[in-house]
């Protein structure tokens, strides 16, 4: 009991709330630059508008698309962000940002990226977090929400969030694939090399093994040297170099600046204060804490929302090894691959030809997928089983509608994964109309022969 109430007392000890203040306004703002950027390049329309079908999650296939609305969905997305980075109706914003950004998320899963899970668990913590304690417009207007310390596990809880995120990259990345291979980055270097200087030296093998061994080393270690002093200035660079080398050479959006962005909260919550308060020598507007203030808790709720932060971290320390419980090659099912921060670590192309029957008259029909989906729905869709099985059920529907009484629906898919010669992904003669997407392992794949060593 005695050392429960000390680990208790240990992470209810003040820090500087600049640390937490800071981080909302670079990942509110980041968040409004990625809101802007996804309506300047048209991509509201071409992703969440002009498709005729939607992939769903497992269990949100009840999310409605809003069709034009989208555009109202993204406005409030961007409005609720600026509103939270300013620190303005925190409270409000920090919660509609929530649901804005995971609606948007949960449209359609072929747009899924790790980084989007990301900022949705980020943001979900935020709304308990007291982040407009300081630097907030919310203390212009109510001053007594101005507080210059909060407990240390409010810090924490963020750090913590970001160390797994790195660490469990480092550790999917210990796969016999990424480092006796160098796949997929031999595929995928050589196309960046008409770079200038560097460009000739991305069709060399050896290239592509040191950046394969370097990123298992930088995700396994970097959280470590951030959360050290004396390396902590080194490995920010670190951080700065890579992250910007990546998005120099794949096409992954935002997230090498979500990364560089979010290790600011790594640095010492002290060493932000004053730098704050340095700022408002030049600034004076600006709300900065400079009082003996600690903020806390309600007495009821104190320990009930340090306890829910604590199952919310178990879940997400387990969540990644569910992949365990299945049979067969993770890389090839994919079936616990989602949500476990496996980030660039396989190509995939696949080909799936589908073909309708009406079991009545055995007249069978060969489906043009074109005439359903976008050419990126069809390139998750043809390597994903998920997919497949939702397609199905498209097709089922579509062709009921057309008069066929009980539509069968079969595929042929082959699927080539790093490199590899394309292989038959699926069972041809199951009838996926009459397959159901549950969590249990899908018995209708094909086992896959080759292994990948690795976790």
């Amino acid at each position: 009991m005695t050392s429960n109430k000390l680990s208790l007392k240990t992470l209810e000890q003040p820090v500087h709330s600049a640390a937490l203040a800071v981080f909302r306004l670079i990942f509110g703002f980041m968040l409004l630059g990625g809101v802007v950027r996804f309506w300047l390049k048209g991509w509201i329309e071409e992703l969440y508008i002009l498709p005729k079908h939607y992939f769903h999650y497992y269990g949100f296939e009840w999310v409605p698309h809003l069709g034009n609305g989208t555009y109202l969905l993204f406005l409030i997305c961007g409005f609720s962000a600026l509103c939270f980075a300013l620190g303005l109706f925190y409270r409000l914003s920090s919660v509609l940002l929530f649901l804005s950004f995971t609606y948007i998320e949960l449209l359609d899963k072929t747009n899924y990226l790790n980084h989007y899970y990301f900022v949705t668990l980020v943001l979900l913590m935020m709304i308990w977090l007291p982040a407009n304690t300081n630097l907030a417009l919310d203390n212009i207007i109510k001053p007594t929400t101005q507080k210059r310390w909060v407990p240390a596990w409010t810090v924490w809880s963020i750090r913590l969030i970001l160390f797994i995120v790195y660490f469990y990259a480092g550790l999917a990345k210990l796969n016999s694939d990424w480092l006796l291979e160098a796949m997929p980055l031999r595929l995928w270097l050589p196309a960046k090399n008409d770079l200038p200087i560097f460009g000739s030296l991305l069709n060399e093998v050896w290239v592509a093994y040191i950046f394969s061994w370097f990123g298992a080393f930088y995700d396994l270690t970097v959280p470590f040297f951030l959360l050290y002093r004396p390396t902590r200035p080194y490995a920010f660079v670190a951080v700065i170099i890579f992250h910007g080398a990546t998005s120099i050479l794949f096409p992954i959006g935002l997230f090498p600046y979500i990364m560089i962005l979010s290790a600011v909260i790594f640095f010492d919550d002290k060493d932000i204060d004053a730098f704050v308060l340095k700022c408002k020598n030049y600034f004076t507007i600006l709300p900065v804490a400079s009082g003996n203030d600690m903020f806390t808790f309600a007495p009821k709720l104190r320990y009930l929302r340090l306890y829910a932060f604590a199952v919310f971290f178990v879940i997400q320390v387990l969540f990644p090894w569910r992949y365990l419980l299945y049979p067969g090659e993770l890389f090839w099912t994919e079936e616990g691959y989602r949500f476990s921060w496996r980030v660039m670590l396989m190509e995939k192309i696949g080909y799936a030809q589908f073909v309708v029957k009406d079991a009545e008259t055995g007249n069978t029909i060969g489906v043009n997928n074109n005439d359903f989906l976008t050419r990126n729905q069809e390139k998750m869709m043809s390597t994903q089983p998920d997919f497949l099985l939702q397609y199905a059920k498209i097709l089922y529907i579509h062709y009921q509608e057309m008069g066929i009484k009980d539509p069968e629906v079969f595929a042929t898919v082959y699927v080539g994964m790093n490199g590899r010669r394309s292989r038959l992904f699926i069972d041809s003669s199951i009838n996926l109309a009459k397959e159901r997407d549950l969590f249990r392992h899908k018995t209708w794949i094909i086992d896959y022969k080759d292994k990948i060593y690795g976790l």
